[in-house]
């Protein structure tokens, strides 16, 4: 099977646009030296989150990789930050709670809860000035934007969380979120961003029963419908992406299953140019679903896992790229980590020095299989 990856590597042109052959999620581990300073209330912590800012977009530069995000060095979660910061929406008393599992156990990942109490809008750009300051760092790097997709405002919250004497239809609800997402995009497009990812767990959650279950008022369609109003007008040369996993908190995860119940829809009919799926291990199923995949968008295999620093066998990698190429042609696909390495603050279980080495090893093998 190698073999066939070297056969193909010489019929391919390399990729100019995202998603790259070799790409990651966007988390990365936080220096010490910044957890130290957010855990003190240092009053100069902007400008420790610089320092450190430009040290990452340098070591994923000198790694080779074709994408730098900012590690997310300035949130404390991928998601809540952004959410909290679109008007309409506001934090509540109650206790979001997300049962996380690991090898070890059990555990859960907690944060404020969130109430739509207004007309949901964008009052201001979110994340632009991030994403301004991590261009200013790149110098061969494409500068990289995550951020949560309009699905996990719904699913985080509910339909529950709408008051319905602001929004007697939610369809209205619907209406103003993905408005308040094209909002954004073109905000951030006007700054420079030309690579953005959504980034959506509720996709791959509810391909588990008991998430269905647990979530009777989430829809995949709906979510889709949604995405693809809030990415229509975003202009040619603007590359959007979207990540799924099934949970990412200090090395554990949420649900299980592989992609099957979500993939005709999510393949063949959500508007964005390339797919970052979770296959790192047997809890996120095989590569049948990508049969939906169709011409013309990428898929980003997240074959290389953020849970442990155990280094996978190239070898390895290049096998299960040659099984997936069997449902979707070999130049559609990309590799990637499976996830980020720190979607939240605290980072998952294991050291700055693993996670380079992954990265290293994604970049290689890359070059292996596609050159």
């Amino acid at each position: 099977m190698i073999i066939a990856a070297r056969h193909y590597r010489r019929a391919m042109a390399p990729r100019t646009e995202p998603p790259f052959r070799a790409d990651h999620v966007g988390s990365l581990l936080r220096p010490k030296e910044l957890l130290a300073a957010r855990a003190a209330g240092a009053p100069n912590l902007r400008e420790i989150e610089d320092e450190a800012i430009r040290d990452v977009v340098r070591m994923q530069e000198e790694l080779g990789l074709r994408s730098a995000t900012d590690g997310e060095f300035r949130r404390t979660s991928w998601h809540m930050d952004f959410i909290y910061g679109l008007g309409g929406i506001t934090k509540t008393d109650e206790q979001i709670r997300v049962r996380m599992i690991n090898a070890e156990g059990e555990s859960a990942f907690t944060s404020a809860g969130l109430a739509i109490t207004g007309k949901v809008e964008l009052r201001e750009p979110i994340f632009a000035d991030a994403f301004e300051f991590l261009a200013s760092c790149t110098t061969s790097a494409t500068p990289k934007l995550t951020i949560p997709s309009p699905s996990m405002v719904h699913y985080r919250g509910g339909t529950a969380a709408i008051d319905r004497s602001v929004y007697p239809s939610v369809e209205e609800f619907w209406d103003d979120l993905s408005a308040a997402y094209a909002a954004e995009v073109s905000a951030l497009y006007d700054v420079g961003c030309r690579y953005l990812q959504l980034d959506d767990t509720s996709l791959a959650y509810l391909n588990d029963p008991a998430e269905r279950a647990a979530h009777s008022d989430a829809d995949h369609l709906r979510y889709i419908r949604q995405i693809n109003a809030a990415i229509a007008d975003r202009p040619a040369d603007m590359h959007v992406t979207t990540h799924m996993c099934r949970g990412n908190y200090r090395s554990s995860w949420a649900a299980s299953g592989g992609y099957d119940f979500v993939a005709e829809a999510l393949f063949g009919e959500l508007a964005v140019d390339g797919f970052f799926c979770e296959f790192d291990d047997e809890r996120s199923g095989g590569f049948a679903p990508l049969r939906f995949v169709p011409p013309g968008k990428q898929v980003v295999l997240g074959l290389v896992t953020t849970k442990n620093g155990r280094l996978e066998d190239p070898d390895t990698l290049k096998r299960r790229i040659d099984e997936a190429a069997q449902y979707v042609p070999l130049d559609q696909l990309c590799l990637s980590p499976q996830c980020g390495f720190s979607s939240t603050v605290e980072g998952n279980a294991l050291t700055v020095e693993e996670e380079r080495a992954k990265l290293r090893l994604i970049v290689q093998v890359a070059e292996d299989v596609w050159g």
